[in-house]
Protein backbone atom coordinates (compact mmCIF):
# COMPACT_ATOMS: atom_id res chain seq x y z
CA UNK A 1 0.00 0.00 0.00
CA UNK A 2 2.60 2.10 0.72
CA UNK A 3 4.75 1.39 -2.39
CA UNK A 4 2.06 3.46 -4.59
CA UNK A 5 1.94 6.75 -2.84
CA UNK A 6 5.48 6.86 -3.22
CA UNK A 7 5.27 5.67 -6.83
CA UNK A 8 3.32 8.82 -7.46
CA UNK A 9 4.90 11.24 -5.06
CA UNK A 10 8.17 10.21 -7.04
CA UNK A 11 6.51 10.86 -10.72
CA UNK A 12 5.37 14.00 -9.33
CA UNK A 13 8.43 14.67 -8.43
CA UNK A 14 9.89 14.00 -11.63
CA UNK A 15 7.50 16.22 -13.63
CA UNK A 16 7.54 19.17 -11.80
CA UNK A 17 11.78 19.03 -12.12
CA UNK A 18 11.23 18.85 -15.64
CA UNK A 19 9.14 21.34 -16.16
CA UNK A 20 10.64 23.44 -13.96
CA UNK A 21 14.01 22.80 -16.27
CA UNK A 22 12.04 22.97 -19.01
CA UNK A 23 9.60 26.01 -19.26
CA UNK A 24 12.22 28.06 -17.28
CA UNK A 25 14.60 27.82 -20.12
CA UNK A 26 12.04 27.61 -23.47
CA UNK A 27 8.74 28.92 -21.87
CA UNK A 28 5.73 27.82 -20.50
CA UNK A 29 3.73 27.68 -24.08
CA UNK A 30 6.80 26.89 -26.10
CA UNK A 31 7.08 23.60 -24.34
CA UNK A 32 4.39 20.89 -24.99
CA UNK A 33 3.38 18.37 -22.77
CA UNK A 34 4.49 15.38 -24.07
CA UNK A 35 8.36 16.73 -24.05
CA UNK A 36 7.71 17.27 -20.36
CA UNK A 37 6.46 13.90 -20.13
CA UNK A 38 9.51 12.16 -21.74
CA UNK A 39 11.82 14.21 -20.04
CA UNK A 40 10.37 13.42 -16.52
CA UNK A 41 10.60 9.40 -17.52
CA UNK A 42 7.29 9.05 -16.74
CA UNK A 43 3.72 7.54 -18.17
CA UNK A 44 1.31 10.27 -19.72
CA UNK A 45 -1.46 9.01 -16.79
CA UNK A 46 1.22 10.30 -14.29
CA UNK A 47 0.78 13.69 -15.27
CA UNK A 48 -3.10 13.71 -15.66
CA UNK A 49 -2.77 11.72 -12.35
CA UNK A 50 -0.88 14.47 -10.41
CA UNK A 51 -1.61 17.50 -12.02
CA UNK A 52 -5.29 16.59 -13.86
CA UNK A 53 -3.42 19.33 -16.99
CA UNK A 54 -1.10 21.22 -18.30
CA UNK A 55 -2.46 24.18 -16.80
CA UNK A 56 -1.92 22.81 -13.35
CA UNK A 57 1.48 21.86 -13.78
CA UNK A 58 2.45 25.19 -15.12
CA UNK A 59 0.56 26.31 -11.80
CA UNK A 60 2.41 23.79 -9.97
CA UNK A 61 5.87 24.88 -11.36
CA UNK A 62 5.53 28.41 -10.67
CA UNK A 63 4.62 27.93 -7.27
CA UNK A 64 7.91 25.82 -6.56
CA UNK A 65 9.87 28.36 -7.37
CA UNK A 66 8.17 31.39 -5.49
CA UNK A 67 8.15 29.36 -3.23
CA UNK A 68 12.12 28.62 -3.57
CA UNK A 69 12.77 31.99 -3.95
CA UNK A 70 10.92 33.27 -0.91
CA UNK A 71 12.44 30.68 1.58
CA UNK A 72 16.32 31.70 0.03
CA UNK A 73 15.19 34.96 0.53
CA UNK A 74 14.29 34.85 4.01
CA UNK A 75 16.81 32.60 4.85
CA UNK A 76 19.11 34.54 3.24
CA UNK A 77 18.33 38.29 4.67
CA UNK A 78 18.26 36.57 8.45
CA UNK A 79 21.38 35.53 8.11
CA UNK A 80 23.22 38.70 6.57
CA UNK A 81 21.43 41.72 7.82
CA UNK A 82 21.04 42.72 11.13
CA UNK A 83 18.35 45.43 10.55
CA UNK A 84 15.25 46.48 8.49
CA UNK A 85 16.92 49.27 6.59
CA UNK A 86 20.20 46.71 6.04
CA UNK A 87 17.87 43.98 4.52
CA UNK A 88 16.14 46.15 2.09
CA UNK A 89 19.11 46.78 0.54
CA UNK A 90 20.13 42.87 1.00
CA UNK A 91 17.42 42.46 -1.22
CA UNK A 92 19.43 43.03 -4.17
CA UNK A 93 22.56 41.19 -2.84
CA UNK A 94 20.27 37.84 -2.55
CA UNK A 95 18.79 38.27 -6.02
CA UNK A 96 22.19 38.65 -7.35
CA UNK A 97 23.13 34.99 -6.51
CA UNK A 98 20.84 33.82 -9.23
CA UNK A 99 22.87 36.08 -11.61
CA UNK A 100 26.34 34.31 -12.18
CA UNK A 101 24.21 30.85 -12.99
CA UNK A 102 24.73 29.86 -16.39
CA UNK A 103 21.53 28.95 -16.65
CA UNK A 104 19.72 32.52 -15.27
CA UNK A 105 16.96 33.46 -17.66
CA UNK A 106 15.62 36.08 -16.18
CA UNK A 107 12.49 35.72 -13.85
CA UNK A 108 10.29 32.94 -14.50
CA UNK A 109 7.47 35.38 -13.79
CA UNK A 110 7.99 37.40 -15.78
CA UNK A 111 8.10 34.72 -18.45
CA UNK A 112 4.92 33.53 -17.59
CA UNK A 113 2.96 36.26 -17.33
CA UNK A 114 4.29 37.68 -21.12
CA UNK A 115 2.51 33.98 -22.58
CA UNK A 116 -0.50 33.73 -20.00
CA UNK A 117 -3.78 33.94 -20.63
CA UNK A 118 -5.92 36.50 -18.46
CA UNK A 119 -6.84 34.21 -15.44
CA UNK A 120 -5.50 31.27 -16.46
CA UNK A 121 -2.88 29.18 -13.91
CA UNK A 122 0.29 31.21 -14.80
CA UNK A 123 -1.33 34.54 -14.66
CA UNK A 124 -2.79 33.95 -11.21
CA UNK A 125 0.40 32.06 -9.81
CA UNK A 126 2.45 35.22 -11.92
CA UNK A 127 0.32 37.54 -9.61
CA UNK A 128 0.55 35.80 -6.50
CA UNK A 129 4.40 36.08 -6.63
CA UNK A 130 4.08 39.70 -7.62
CA UNK A 131 1.93 40.30 -4.57
CA UNK A 132 4.88 38.83 -2.79
CA UNK A 133 7.86 40.76 -3.56
CA UNK A 134 5.29 44.26 -3.40
CA UNK A 135 4.77 42.95 0.58
CA UNK A 136 8.49 41.73 0.89
CA UNK A 137 9.90 45.81 0.11
CA UNK A 138 7.19 47.37 1.83
CA UNK A 139 6.91 45.25 4.73
CA UNK A 140 10.84 46.00 5.31
CA UNK A 141 10.60 49.86 4.34
CA UNK A 142 7.68 50.07 7.27
CA UNK A 143 9.90 48.10 9.57
CA UNK A 144 13.01 50.58 8.71
CA UNK A 145 11.12 53.28 9.58
CA UNK A 146 10.69 55.02 6.19
CA UNK A 147 9.30 57.95 5.74
CA UNK A 148 6.46 56.87 3.03
CA UNK A 149 6.93 53.22 2.95
CA UNK A 150 4.50 52.76 0.37
CA UNK A 151 6.49 54.99 -2.22
CA UNK A 152 10.29 53.22 -1.55
CA UNK A 153 8.89 49.94 -2.09
CA UNK A 154 7.41 51.19 -5.13
CA UNK A 155 10.77 52.29 -6.22
CA UNK A 156 12.65 49.18 -4.78
CA UNK A 157 10.35 46.86 -6.69
CA UNK A 158 10.89 48.91 -10.63
CA UNK A 159 14.57 48.49 -9.26
CA UNK A 160 14.20 44.89 -8.72
CA UNK A 161 12.76 44.35 -11.58
CA UNK A 162 15.14 46.14 -13.68
CA UNK A 163 18.22 44.94 -12.09
CA UNK A 164 16.85 40.72 -12.94
CA UNK A 165 15.96 42.33 -16.58
CA UNK A 166 19.27 43.96 -17.28
CA UNK A 167 21.35 41.14 -15.68
CA UNK A 168 19.65 38.64 -18.33
CA UNK A 169 19.31 40.57 -21.26
CA UNK A 170 22.88 41.95 -20.68
CA UNK A 171 24.44 38.85 -19.48
CA UNK A 172 25.81 41.40 -16.77
CA UNK A 173 25.88 39.87 -13.35
CA UNK A 174 27.25 43.50 -12.44
CA UNK A 175 23.53 44.66 -12.19
CA UNK A 176 22.99 43.32 -8.89
CA UNK A 177 26.04 45.72 -7.32
CA UNK A 178 24.58 49.03 -9.30
CA UNK A 179 21.08 48.25 -8.17
CA UNK A 180 22.47 47.74 -4.71
CA UNK A 181 24.32 50.93 -5.03
CA UNK A 182 20.86 52.73 -6.11
CA UNK A 183 19.05 50.68 -3.42
CA UNK A 184 21.26 52.11 -0.53
CA UNK A 185 20.78 55.61 -1.65
CA UNK A 186 17.16 55.73 -1.88
CA UNK A 187 16.90 53.45 1.36
CA UNK A 188 19.34 56.64 2.94
CA UNK A 189 17.42 59.20 1.75
CA UNK A 190 13.43 57.46 2.94
CA UNK A 191 14.80 56.98 6.27
CA UNK A 192 16.14 60.04 6.84
CA UNK A 193 13.04 62.20 5.74
CA UNK A 194 11.25 60.47 8.42
CA UNK A 195 9.61 63.15 10.73
CA UNK A 196 10.78 63.51 14.14
CA UNK A 197 7.88 62.03 16.67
Amino acid sequence: MSGKPQGRASARERLLAAASELFYAEGVNTVGIDRVIEHAGVAKASLYNAFGSKDELVRAYLRARHATTRERMTRELEARYATPAERLVGVFEVQGLSFTDPAFRGCAFVSAKAEAQPGSAADEAADEYRSWVHSLFFDLAQDAGAHDPKLLAQQLVLLYDGAGIGAWMDSDPSAEAAARNVAQTLVSAAIARRPSQ
